[in-house]
C-alpha cells in the first residue's frame, strides 16, 4: 500500500486560504497528490502559499484541471464526500469502513465546493459515498477540516502492516477513462435503439447508468465481456 496512490482532488474550491489548508493537511499525513479542478479563483496565489505553511511543495507540485472526468481517469476507485444523505442508490461508506478499501489501487478522494458540495452529478462517478459523522443538527463542514479528518483516517490504514488475503484472480481493474469510454459506448447503442425515452428523463437514465457502472470494480476482462455481449446484441438487431 503507498501514499502516493491516494489522490486528493478538490471540486471548484472558491476560498485560498482552504485550498492552502488542504495542502498543508496532506503533507501533515504523508500525502502528496493535490488536484484541483475548475478552482473559483486565480491559482496559485499569495494566500493559498500562506495558508500552506510548509506545504509549498505539494502547492508548485498540485494539478489544474478543466472538467471532472480528466481528473479522475488514471483513477481505480473514487471516494466522493457529502454531508448528507441523498435519495439515489449509492453505495455509501462509513469512516470505519475504509479499511475495506484496496489502496494498492489508485484512489481519489473528492471534496465539492464550500458553499454547495459535490451535486448528483460527481456523485455519480463515484465507487462510493462518504458521509462523516457530525452533529445532526450542524452537519456542514469545513473543506480543509473534511481534508485533513479523511487523510488521518486513511494514514491510519497505510501505516499500519496489515496482512490481506491475496486473490489468484490477476486481472487489472480498469481505470475511469476506459470506464467513462464504454459508459458513452453503451449511451449510444441505447440511443440507436430508442432506449432512453421520454426525452426529458435521458439526462437522468444516463446518470443512473453511470452510477451501477462506477461502482461495479470492473477488470479489464469483465470490461470486454461487456463489450461482446453489447457489440453481440447491436449485430442481432442489425
Amino acid at each position: 500500500m503507498s501514499f502516493s496512490n491516494v489522490h486528493f482532488i478538490l471540486f471548484k474550491p472558491q476560498l485560498a486560504e482552504n485550498i492552502g489548508a488542504c495542502a498543508r493537511a496532506l503533507k501533515n499525513f504523508n500525502f502528496t497528490k493535490l488536484k484541483l479542478v475548475s478552482p473559483k479563483i486565480s491559482f496559485p496565489n499569495e494566500k493559498v502559499f500562506a495558508t500552506s505553511v510548509g506545504a509549498k511543495d505539494i502547492i508548485n507540485s498540485s494539478k489544474i484541471y478543466s472538467n471532472f472526468e480528466d481528473a479522475i481517469k488514471n483513477t481505480n476507485c473514487v471516494i466522493a464526500t457529502s454531508s448528507r444523505i441523498r435519495k439515489k442508490n449509492y453505495k455509501y461508506l462509513s469512516i470505519n469502513e475504509l479499511k475495506k478499501i484496496d489502496f494498492n489501487k489508485k484512489i481519489a478522494v473528492i471534496f465539492g465546493p464550500e458553499a454547495s458540495g459535490l451535486t448528483n452529478n460527481e456523485l455519480s462517478y463515484a465507487n462510493y459515498v462518504i458521509k462523516l459523522p457530525t452533529n445532526n443538527k450542524f452537519q456542514s463542514l469545513n473543506l480543509s477540516h473534511c481534508v485533513i479528518l479523511l487523510c488521518y483516517e486513511i494514514f491510519k490504514i497505510l501505516n499500519k502492516k496489515v496482512h490481506k488475503f491475496n486473490s489468484r484472480y490477476n486481472n487489472k481493474l480498469i481505470n475511469k477513462k476506459d470506464l467513462n469510454k464504454f459508459v458513452n459506448f453503451l449511451v449510444n447503442s441505447l440511443d440507436q435503439i430508442g432506449f432512453l425515452q421520454p426525452d426529458h428523463k435521458r439526462n437522468s437514465m444516463i446518470k443512473n447508468i453511470r452510477t451501477i457502472f462506477h461502482k461495479m470494480n470492473l477488470s479489464d476482462k469483465e470490461m470486454r465481456i461487456l463489450l461482446g455481449i453489447i457489440g453481440s446484441l447491436k449485430d442481432r438487431k442489425g
